[in-house]
């Protein structure tokens, strides 16, 4: 969704004069003359993690970057993806919650929490007069072609037609549910992008075979530039614009 964004600025204008500036997990993309800066911070779990002497511990009620949240005008908050990962594709070796370490608990529990923690660090820190919160909400992937009619195996291979209709027939996001469960028990306001229903019906928004990886890695969870991000961005704009 970022590079989406800064990639429509810098279109929006005629000979732009900009920045931009990588380190470590910060990318930033400025517009000088209209004092303006998008930044990146990445962190696919919003919580903390720290490399001890086990290993990567995610700790499910700590956030140690929301320092580089503060003063922003608004903010763009993004959680899910990795959540879903497991064995070597996962990106920790302990949960932490508490007092309790545990090598292996249920993900969407442990995402719950996370969700919780960051949803109290809102409450606490941000005032709504001064930064606007959003969250994009989960996006969806095409792996499984069975759940389109087509065979399995499949995925996004080929697919050049989104579904029709406004329907999906497979089964929903396990995260979508509780993001929304989260952000409704919050006591400040924090805009849903609710993007899941218009990404499960693009099964042809993939890479697929394409990522650069060669035919052997199908990548059916990210998204090609220019494409459907942009449509949330499209979105971002008309909520600003709204309020």
């Amino acid at each position: 969704m970022w590079r989406s964004l800064i990639c429509m600025l810098h279109s929006a204008i005629p000979s732009p004069n900009y920045t931009f500036a990588s380190r470590g997990l910060l990318s930033t993309f400025s517009l000088p003359d209209y004092g303006v800066s998008v930044n990146w911070l990445k962190n696919g779990f919003l919580v903390e993690m720290a490399y001890e002497k086990i290993g990567k511990v995610l700790k499910l009620d700590s956030i140690s970057t929301g320092h580089l949240w503060l003063g922003a005008d608004v903010l763009i908050f993004n959680s899910y993806h990795w959540w879903t990962h497991s064995g070597r594709f996962q990106s920790w070796d302990y949960f932490q919650y508490g007092n309790k370490t545990v090598k292996e608990m249920d993900h969407m529990e442990a995402y719950k929490i996370a969700m919780t923690t960051w949803a109290n660090w809102v409450d606490t820190n941000i005032d709504p007069s001064k930064t606007r919160v959003f969250f994009q909400g989960v996006a969806a992937v095409h792996f499984n072609a069975k759940e389109w009619g087509e065979p399995s195996d499949k995925g996004c291979i080929k697919q050049t037609e989104p579904l029709k209709g406004s329907t999906y027939p497979g089964p929903p996001v396990p995260g979508e549910a509780i993001l929304k469960t989260v952000l409704s028990k919050m006591t400040k306001p924090a805009y849903l992008l609710d993007i899941t229903l218009l990404t499960q019906l693009r099964k042809d928004g993939h890479p697929s075979i394409y990522a650069g990886a060669g035919p052997k890695l199908i990548d059916c969870s990210h998204w090609c530039l220019a494409g459907v991000p942009d449509t949330w961005n499209q979105l971002l704009y008309a909520a600003l614009v709204q309020s």
